[in-house]
């Protein structure tokens, strides 16, 4: 697993205690925040895993 996978990863942990803690505090900005912060996240692992995947690719060749 790659450092940006891992960096993804940890943004949707953050991202879900933040939304959770939105719903508990009826914070519908935070929960919105979380949303999106757990979005990046998603992105973020799916391009650290595409660049990994490159990698291996390359080095195959």
């Amino acid at each position: 697993m790659s450092r940006e996978e891992e960096k993804g990863k940890e943004k949707q942990v953050k991202g879900k205690i933040r939304e959770a803690a939105g719903v508990i505090t009826d914070d519908k900005e935070m929960q919105a925040k979380g949303k999106l912060e757990k979005t990046e996240g998603k992105a973020q692992e799916k391009v650290g895993k595409l660049k990994r995947k490159l990698n291996e690719d390359t080095y195959e060749e």
